[in-house]
């Protein structure tokens, strides 16, 4: 056992060793991990976490807690002894506090195996405290910046005077890794231009990356790029010296009308005989060797693994609880005299928490009528999202520069922008800064908005790192993509995208819809704002679709089940060959079904609008729509046709693309690559011919 010193600083100290060296301690037994950073920055960590930040370890989830995000997510072995030594409680998957803690020693001992909660990065929904995954550079911090958002927004639409609910900040500890990344500098100016004064990034500049020294490859001066951003920028000379970022994270609370940096100079591995400051100390292990050495450094036990002190438990409590708790209990009281006030809104904050919608919030989605001209998918889908917005007040995105023409603008009375000046606006204007846009969308839905982003399809991959992020969290989150094929004509190949249905398909957790007409795009709506767990990707059309006639044509409301019969054989007997397509195709699909039935010729086809929906009904019901019996298939879509293999067979055929488009008309465009009503209908009498 140390030897303790019974003041506060004495105190101060022992809880920073013990970060240091569960740190260390969790890493040499999985063999695996960084300890540098979190050998560090535990003095940092510590003082905020000790000192001021309002979170209170018995109810983790209390709406107005500061939001703490591990950006550098390499060093998780931190943030789990934080919660540890926080005596953090688990919150279970339906949301109630249980008795366990968020992160045992045994955790600890387990770091980086297979189930355990402290996992090699850390993962938002696995361990309670962790704000947002992290791991991917830049991704943490531009979430943490959608945190901010939703704090600002929270206040403008609930604060009452006398009844401030919401006033949490918002601090993500992150490193150079981060800072090199494009999305941090993105998100940096976003938070600049909207003068987010409760956002805090803490930068742990210790100048050594994976290759070795940051000089390699990183030069510039920080605090002047960041204020240029419209930051406010201070620095702490020496991670050690706990006094001096006290005074920092000051500068921070005093500061109204800018986010602050605080530039924190460390050295990495700080107490390792040989490794301290060396890119040795990042990515392994420090051995059992110079752990030793380490721990002999701090006045620590050589041989002792995992110690934690009762006394740094104590005074940890004494700390981050005793305040915390006193903050959150001043909260309910303060929450239920809200309710008595403004009942109506305190039953938003109730949904809201619980995850849940408003009574009646589909009521007033469009049922559109058959017409032959019909509307472009974006424009129903702008239709429909602004018909459920007007019923979820906490429903809020916007668009990456694009809302004109991704049709995403909230357009009803009251919607408003969100601005530094205005923050209870419902429009977002992110910029274009697509990859910020998904992470800060992300960032909302993690505060318990539900939120939506848009860019066009072949933009998408500018945001595909936060993409993932939400189908990892299964955070609600709706990704709107429209001029989704070719079809967007004379742009030409940069602006036509190929390969990216495929690609977000491939994506565990995503559900992919690609609606045919404004009745499917009403029914996508539907599902997805009715989905708590699942993150959706709308892939829609600048050109217009006939909007079919439902009284002839299978109902709109099949989408619910990811694809459904759309045209039978009329005669009540069964399809000879199956036309299966997606959005804009299932028109070309059902002109070949025509042409097929005046030559007699048999043909059912299928709309498909989410194949992920799809493969998640019953074996039964697939089978019923797709029946194996029928060998003749036939799949039509305006892109690639990767992954059409599991619907048509090895032997279907597949109308699709095989390369990239080119700048012309659209019609022109359909008729070079061969996507048109003549191409399918031949495709399906070359099946049957084959099948025969």
């Amino acid at each position: 056992m140390p030897e303790l010193l019974t003041d506060g600083e004495g105190l101060d100290d022992l809880c920073v060793t013990t970060l240091r060296t569960l740190a260390i301690d969790a890493v040499q037994a999985a063999n695996s991990g960084h300890p540098g950073a979190p050998m560090a920055l535990a003095p940092t960590a510590h003082t905020l976490w000790h000192r001021f930040l309002r979170y209170d370890p018995t109810s983790p989830l209390w709406p107005n807690r500061d939001r703490f995000v591990l950006s550098g997510g390499h060093g998780s072995a931190l943030l789990y002894a934080l919660l540890h030594l926080a005596r953090v409680t688990e919150v279970t998957a339906d949301g109630k506090v249980s008795q366990r803690p968020a992160v045992t020693l045994e955790d600890l001992q387990r770091f980086r195996q297979l189930d355990s909660r402290c996992a090699g990065h850390p993962e938002h929904g696995l361990t309670t405290g962790v704000e947002a995954t992290t791991g991917p550079l830049g991704t943490g911090v531009a979430s943490a910046v959608g945190m901010a958002v939703a704090a600002r927004w929270l206040a403008a639409r609930y604060n009452r005077s006398g009844y401030e609910l919401f006033g949490y900040d918002t601090y993500a500890l992150c490193g150079d890794g981060d800072l090199m990344e494009g999305v941090a500098a993105e998100a940096a100016s976003l938070a600049g231009h909207l003068k987010l004064a409760n956002l805090c990034w803490i930068y742990d500049s210790n100048r050594i990356s994976i290759e070795g020294s940051t000089s390699l490859a990183f030069t510039e001066n920080v605090a002047a790029r960041f204020r240029a951003y419209g930051w406010k920028v201070t620095r702490v000379t020496d991670a050690n010296d706990r006094t001096r970022i006290g005074r920092a994270l000051g500068v921070f609370h005093a500061e109204r009308t800018k986010p602050t940096l605080i530039i924190v100079e460390s050295s990495i591995g700080y107490g390792a005989p040989t490794k301290q400051g060396t890119a040795a100390a990042h990515g392994e292990p420090l051995g059992e060797d110079e752990a030793a050495g380490a721990k002999r450094f701090y006045g620590w036990p050589e041989d002792a693994h995992f110690l934690v002190p009762d006394e740094a438990y104590a005074h940890m409590a004494a700390g981050i609880a005793e305040r915390g708790q006193a903050l959150r209990h001043a909260w309910d009281e303060q929450l239920e005299e809200y309710a008595e006030q403004y009942p109506e809104l305190a039953e938003e904050l109730r949904l809201m928490r619980r995850g849940e919608l408003p009574a009646g919030w589909g009521r007033d989605i469009p049922t559109f009528p058959a017409d032959p001209k019909g509307l472009a998918t974006r424009d129903s889908s702008g239709q429909v999202l602004n018909a459920v917005a007007r019923n979820v007040p906490w429903l809020l995105g916007g668009s990456a520069d694009l809302s004109p023409s991704t049709r995403t603008t909230l357009t009803f009375d009251g919607a408003g922008d969100f601005a530094a000046d205005h923050p209870q606006g419902r429009n977002l204007h992110f910029g274009v800064r697509e990859f910020t846009a998904a992470a800060v969308t992300g960032g909302l839905a993690l505060s318990g908005l539900r939120a939506y982003w848009s860019t066009f399809l072949v933009f998408s991959d500018f945001a595909r790192g936060a993409l993932r992020l939400s189908a990892l969290m299964k955070l609600p989150v709706v990704h709107v993509f429209t001029h989704d094929s070719i079809a967007v004509g004379e742009d030409g190949p940069t602006h036509q995208p190929i390969e990216h249905l495929a690609s977000l398909r491939a994506m565990p957790g995503l559900d992919v819809f690609r609606p045919c007409d404004a009745n499917e795009a009403a029914e996508t709506w539907r599902v997805i704002v009715g989905q708590a767990g699942r993150p959706a990707a709308l892939a829609l059309t600048r050109q217009a679709l006939p909007t079919l006639d439902r009284a002839v044509y299978g109902p709109a409301s099949g989408l619910a089940r990811g694809g459904y019969v759309l045209a039978d054989p009329a005669d009540g007997e069964p399809p000879e060959v199956l036309l299966i397509a997606t959005g804009s195709e299932v028109h070309l699909a059902l002109e070949a079904f025509h042409k097929l039935a005046a030559d007699g010729v048999r043909a059912r086809v299928v709309s498909l609008p989410c194949w992920e929906l799809f493969e998640r009904q019953s074996a039964t019901y697939r089978d019923e729509v797709l029946p194996p019996s029928v060998a003749a298939r036939v799949a039509v879509e305006l892109g690639s046709p990767f992954g059409w293999e599991r619907y048509v067979g090895r032997d279907g055929a597949i109308v699709g693309l095989r390369s990239f488009g080119e700048s012309a008309p659209m019609d022109v465009l359909l008729t070079e690559f061969g996507i048109t009503a003549e191409a399918v209908t031949e495709a399906a009498r070359a099946q049957l011919a084959a099948a025969g």
